[in-house]
């Protein structure tokens, strides 16, 4: 209903915009499709600013929907994506400004096929497909290198020629597959596995050039993805372009980002192994001179100590000490024979001056009996008896012919053992 106004009797500015208001409201929830703008996230607030725009025409509207409804979306909400929405239009009477407060949010065409990639994913990540404890290293030099690819394709070329260029001496197979259509998956299995059960073929590479996120869509088949988690040969996966993530990324080995980034990751490049084996030689032959300059440095100063200039010197002056001490011992030991030779000498005076042939040698003689007993009185010899006296030099053979007794004092005779014959003592 339109309102009566004049020059005369103008509607105030509150009363047309509670009407823009009113007739809003009365609009109420519609179903409302375009994209994605522009999204705001404030901190501390729960309320999400969204500008949705035409696919078509350059009109855009704001749209604000709760944080709850925007993270419980699966793939998450991102900027560019095609939508629908459910929202109830509202007329923001203070600011004169229209908004769509948003209940429901459903991603369409590429974004709902985004979406059933994204559940596709994360079924298979539960399963374990794409732990990163089975990605297998590639091998340093491959013996063959498998390819899988599209014939004459820019792929193929980039592949083996920048392959070729690092290692010349590199060996392909190249299996041929459909990389784009209904069959394309099926095909790629096929050639994956006949690759796999090649036992030459160390390293297999799945390369296909860039496309749309539709024509990518085989390499994220769930066939070809068990297909590589089971094979028994690494797999690298080179499709697309950097931005392009088939789940075929994820489950392969190793993921290059293009077909070329793909020749660079399965051979060496002849050129930098060459320096780097020429570094590793300059290196260790730097090594040895220094240890060799090391080790005679050490000799020239070990040769150079006094003892080692002129060996002898040091037997020189043990020869020195060694003369010095047997000298001491000769010494030593002279003095103590002495001292041993002078005792022997008193004690063999000593014992010569208790010997009775001592006595005898200062004139004394001792007359014995035939029969060799010492006669001690001359009442123990008869005349006529025959006697044997012993000097200091020997025997003297005498017969008694007379005997005189003489007084002498009282004394106890001596007892005397009968000499042996040829005794010295």
């Amino acid at each position: 209903m339109a309102l009566d106004t004049s020059p005369e009797s103008p509607a105030p500015v509150r009363q047309i915009a509670n009407a823009i208001g009113g007739w809003i409201d009365r609009l109420g929830a519609v179903w409302v499709e375009g994209q994605v703008a522009q999204m705001s996230r404030r901190p501390g607030m729960q309320t999400v600013f969204l500008t949705l725009r035409d696919s078509v025409a350059d009109i855009s509207v704001p749209v604000t929907c709760t944080r709850f409804l925007l993270d419980s979306l699966n793939p998450p909400l991102v900027e560019g994506a095609s939508v629908i929405i459910h929202a109830k239009p509202s007329y923001y009477a203070n600011r004169g400004t229209l908004s769509l407060q948003a209940r429901d949010i459903r991603p369409v065409g590429l974004g709902e096929l985004l979406a059933r990639l994204e559940q596709r994913r994360q079924l298979l990540a539960a399963e374990g497909l794409f732990a990163a404890e089975l990605k297998r290293p590639l091998p340093f030099l491959p013996t063959k290198v498998g390819l899988v690819t599209a014939a004459n394709s820019a792929a193929e070329r980039d592949v083996l020629e920048n392959a070729r260029r690092r290692w010349p001496q590199v060996r392909f197979e190249v299996a041929y597959a459909a990389m784009q259509g209904s069959r394309s998956a099926a095909d790629v299995v096929e050639k994956l596995q006949r690759l796999d059960r090649d036992p030459e073929v160390d390293v297999i590479v799945v390369a296909r050039g860039g496309g749309s996120v539709e024509d990518l869509l085989p390499f994220s088949d769930e066939h070809l993805i068990r297909a590589v988690h089971a094979a028994r040969t690494p797999v690298v996966s080179a499709i697309g372009h950097e931005p392009d993530s088939p789940l075929l990324d994820l489950a392969a080995d190793v993921r290059a980002s293009t077909p070329t980034d793909a020749a660079k990751l399965v051979v060496p490049d002849v050129v930098e192994e060459q320096r780097i084996v020429a570094t590793g030689r300059d290196r260790l032959r730097g090594g040895i001179a220094a240890l060799i300059h090391r080790e005679q440095t050490l000799l020239d100063a070990l040769r150079s100590r006094p003892v080692l200039a002129d060996p002898r010197s040091l037997i020189d002056a043990r020869r020195d000490e060694v003369t010095s001490l047997r000298d001491r011992a000769r010494r030593t030991v002279g003095h103590a024979l002495d001292r041993a030779a002078d005792d022997i000498g008193h004690h063999r005076a000593r014992a010569r001056a208790l010997s009775p042939l001592e006595t005898l040698r200062r004139g004394y003689a001792v007359a014995q009996d035939a029969d060799g007993h010492v006669l001690t009185s001359v009442a123990d010899a008869a005349e006529g008896a025959a006697v044997s006296i012993r000097l200091a030099d020997g025997r003297l053979a005498a017969t008694i012919t007379s005997t005189e007794q003489t007084e002498t004092a009282e004394t106890e005779p001596i007892k005397t053992e009968p000499l042996k014959e040829g005794s010295d003592d």
